[in-house]
C-alpha cells in the first residue's frame, strides 16, 4: 500500500468492493484486487495506473457523507472565491450543515435548492448535504431512501466542475485528491487552492 494512501482513519473499514458496489461505481480503469481489500489498497492500485479520475470517484463515495460534503464545498469555494459575500445560498447551506449536521440545516439546504439559479453549479453541494443522511430529507421525507450513490455523485461532480476551470489540470487533480486524503486523515482539507483559468468564472 502506498504511503500516500495510508492512515485514512475517516474511511470505513468495509472492503473496497463493498463500497464500489454500494455506490454503483463504474471504474474506467480495470484493476484486480482481493474481495477483502481495503479502499487504501484499491487507491494504491489505481494510482499505479495513473487513474486519477477513478481515484476521485472512489474517494467521493468512500469518505463519510459529512467529510465528503466538506471536500465538495472546498471545490465550490474555488469557483466562488472566499468570503461570505461570494458564497451562494447553496454553498452557505452546505457549509453550515457540515458545521452542524442537523435536520434543520438539511431543511435550509433543501430551501436553497428550491430557489437555485439554473447556472448555479454549487447546487451540487446543497444536494449532497440534503441527502447525506441516506434519505430524501428531514421530516416525513426521512421515510424514503435517497437515490443510490447520490452523495458521492454530487461530490465527485462538484470537484470535476472545479477541475474543469483549473489552469493546470494535472496539478489541480492532485490538489483535489490531496484535499480528500487530508480530510480522510482527519484534517480540514486546506492543502492548496486551485488556480483557475483567466476569465473562467
Amino acid at each position: 500500500m502506498s504511503e500516500r494512501f495510508s492512515k485514512l482513519i475517516k474511511l470505513p473499514k468495509d472492503p473496497a468492493a463493498k463500497i464500489v458496489a454500494q455506490g454503483n461505481i463504474l471504474l474506467r480503469t480495470p484493476v484486480t484486487y482481493p474481495a477483502s481489500a481495503s479502499v487504501e489498497v484499491l487507491l494504491t492500485k489505481l494510482a499505479a495506473k495513473d487513474a486519477w479520475v477513478d481515484i476521485m470517484t472512489v474517494l467521493a463515495h468512500a469518505l463519510p457523507a459529512r467529510e465528503a460534503v466538506w471536500w465538495a464545498c472546498l471545490a465550490a469555494r474555488d469557483l466562488t472565491g472566499p468570503g461570505d459575500q461570494k458564497a451562494t445560498p447553496c454553498l452557505r447551506a452546505a457549509e453550515n450543515w457540515v458545521l452542524d449536521p442537523s435536520d434543520a440545516n438539511r431543511a435550509v439546504a433543501r430551501a436553497a435548492l428550491d430557489g437555485v439559479y439554473v447556472d448555479d453549479d454549487t447546487n451540487l453541494v446543497a444536494t449532497a448535504a440534503m441527502y447525506a443522511a441516506g434519505n430524501m430529507g428531514p421530516g416525513d421525507m426521512a421515510n424514503y431512501p435517497a437515490p443510490v450513490g447520490i452523495v458521492g455523485g454530487c461530490v465527485f461532480g462538484m470537484n470535476m466542475l472545479a477541475l474543469a476551470e483549473a489552469e493546470d489540470f494535472d496539478r489541480s487533480i492532485q490538489i483535489l485528491i490531496d484535499r480528500a486524503l487530508d480530510i480522510g486523515r482527519g484534517g480540514n482539507g486546506h492543502v492548496a487552492d486551485l488556480v483557475l483559468e483567466k476569465g473562467a468564472v
